[in-house]
């Protein structure tokens, strides 16, 4: 199994669609089951052994650092500050760079709640992981098994497991779960300022160097606040 020590967290965006809830905080802090969501993914970082995260943010920053601070989660936290300028997902991964040592790292969504199958879901990633061929590798979720999810799916996965996206007007089989573990040679020649992770992921694709593996467990989307009460049922009942 790979070793990895570090996992970046993406939580520096405006959560529009968690309104109101996010008019009076960002939205890793919007509590699902009596605690925010970005609690939810330090519980899951802890678990795996995962010793140092970086955490990015914007939006209400102050709110966000000062919740951070207080976390005795037994994770080195180091912060990447977009402050002045939103860098979207990819710029985001530019921008937090040099504060992740190791070529290896997870990055994970701060809005992300899942329940575990019958491996840690990150062990399962670096357990997959293959530093020959992949670039990035995604933990992809059934469409039809995922909760609160009501899109067409993102991807398809071939024989070898590598990612292809779904035709326009089409459905896949597969959404992505906001976990994937990372190397660095994903984030070179980049563009200038904000950009989409997916720019990244197309020459990956291309390059047949984007990867998935599906999750064993279980997985809930929580974009809005209707999505909320019966993640908590859900979880409830686990």
């Amino acid at each position: 199994m790979s070793k990895v020590e570090t996992a970046m967290i993406m939580a520096a965006g405006l959560g529009n669609r968690m309104r109101p809830l996010t008019d009076t905080r960002p939205k890793p802090l919007v509590e699902v089951a009596g605690k925010a969501m970005i609690d939810h993914c330090f519980d899951k970082l802890a678990a795996a052994g995962i010793g140092k995260a970086v955490v990015n943010v914007h939006y209400m920053a102050d709110m966000l650092e000062a919740h951070l601070a207080a976390l005795s989660y037994p994770v080195a936290i180091r912060i990447s500050d977009e402050r002045a300028r939103l860098m979207e997902t990819g710029g985001g991964l530019v921008q937090a760079e040099p504060l992740i040592a190791e070529d290896n790292f997870f990055c994970i969504n701060s809005d992300n709640l899942w329940i575990d199958g019958p491996a840690n879901s990150l062990h399962q990633l670096a357990e997959v992981w293959d530093e020959d061929r992949m670039d990035a590798l995604l933990l992809l979720v059934p469409r039809i098994t995922a909760h609160n999810y009501k899109g067409s799916g993102d991807f398809h996965l071939d024989g070898e497991k590598r990612i292809s996206r779904k035709r326009p007007g089409q459905e896949a089989p597969m959404i992505y779960s906001g976990i994937q573990l990372l190397s660095k040679r994903l984030l070179r020649d980049p563009p200038e300022g904000p950009f989409s992770t997916n720019i990244l992921w197309e020459r990956a694709i291309g390059e047949g160097r984007l990867f998935g593996s599906v999750h064993q467990g279980e997985w809930f989307e929580v974009g809005s606040p209707e999505a909320i009460a019966p993640t908590e049922a859900a979880l409830a009942d686990a």
